[in-house]
């Protein structure tokens, strides 16, 4: 670990089983019951499991019918977006009583850099704690909490006691941590990739460190250079409030198959008006389209058409996935959720540094 980055304070933030705690808070029926937010016993798939439906390996993202089979006696709420972004705004404001280094990195959860706090306060143990109060002061939630010199580590961190806990990994002691991590549980190592190391004998942070730059690049690409930093604690990535938005898509997940193509057409008209008010919303453009289909045996393509000009009206991206939809071989099988969206957006990169300067956690 470099210097400069021993001395930074990084606290992650994120909110327990998010969207399924609010509508337990909201609905005190549903108390102590597995709940899944999104879906239904048949369709869809779930953004969201409280813990007590985690206990039978429900989990986001999940289709809700393998949901249903793990656990029948789940509870299928339909998601109250608005109602999500109204709390998760409630939270944010407290997150800036103390830092204006904050990036969102969804809904639910955050990172913040503390090393240079609005309070004055050198403990940023100290201000997770008080975060974590004042969140459940405000909305009645519980939140967990990791704080390390890192994002990487801190990310790691706030998993280790949730629910409603708090980890601080020392700069003296995060070496020793990433050693005896396994790799499952590192931040940035998908599933796949876990069982690709195991095979080649990579199971925790030592493991891995005993791997060079050459043999991690060859193996994983891109990734490997990342995954050879942060088993040597290294991950020099600033908290980023200006964290630039790489895409905006909407999509959905119907209650029976479509199949005829004038149906399909008329869906996605009218995920393109959506679209076109989430993009009017946000001021923002772009000339990638985007079109993702979901067929009823689960596999899913995307198709993409970029235009030269930027594009932000229905009008001027209804022709790209109309010129997309003309290859026969995409509307072939039935197909359960469609996804239109648009990337290769009007944002510009802003790089935000913070100082850092003090050692105490």
């Amino acid at each position: 670990m470099s210097d400069n980055l021993a001395i930074r304070k990084i606290i992650h933030i994120d909110m327990d089983a998010f969207y399924a705690s609010v509508e337990q808070r909201d609905h005190p029926e549903l108390k102590g019951k597995p709940v899944a937010v999104g879906g239904s016993r048949s369709r869809g798939v779930v953004a969201a499991a409280s813990y007590e439906a985690r206990k039978y390996g429900v989990r986001s993202a999940m289709p809700s019918v393998t949901a249903f089979r793990k656990c029948p006696d789940i509870i299928f709420v339909k998601p109250r977006f608005e109602v999500y972004k109204e709390v998760s705004q409630i939270i944010r404001e407290i997150f800036f009583e103390y830092t204006d280094l904050v990036e969102p990195l969804s809904l639910d959860e955050a990172y913040l850099d503390v090393t240079n706090n609005k309070i004055g306060l050198p403990s940023a143990t100290l201000i997770a704690e008080e975060i974590r109060e004042k969140i459940f002061k405000a909305t009645n939630l519980t939140c967990s909490a990791g704080i390390s010199i890192n994002k990487f580590l801190a990310k790691t961190a706030s998993d280790i006691n949730k629910p409603n806990g708090l980890k601080l990994i020392k700069p003296d002691e995060a070496l020793a941590f990433i050693e005896t991590l396994k790799v499952k549980d590192f931040f940035g190592v998908g599933k796949v990739t876990a069982e690709k190391m195991k095979r080649m004998g990579i199971h925790n942070g030592l493991d891995l460190k005993h791997k060079s730059l050459g043999f991690l690049t060859k193996n994983f690409g891109k990734s490997g250079a990342y995954y050879f930093n942060i088993c040597r604690g290294i991950d020099d990535r600033p908290v980023n409030p200006n964290r630039i938005r790489k895409s905006v898509s909407i999509e959905n997940t119907y209650d029976y198959d479509l199949s005829d193509s004038l149906e399909i057409d008329h869906e996605l008209q009218s995920l393109s008006k959506s679209l076109e008010k989430r993009l009017a919303k946000s001021k923002i453009q772009g000339k990638t389209v985007n079109l993702k289909i979901k067929y009823s045996d689960f596999e899913q393509v995307t198709r993409s058409k970029t235009a030269q000009q930027w594009l932000g009206k229905s009008h001027e991206y209804d022709p790209l996935w109309k010129e997309i939809l003309l290859d026969p071989a995409l509307i072939e099988k039935p197909i359960r959720l469609l996804g239109l969206g648009l990337s290769n957006l009007n944002t510009d990169e802003k790089d935000n540094q913070g100082l850092q300067l003090t050692l105490e956690f």
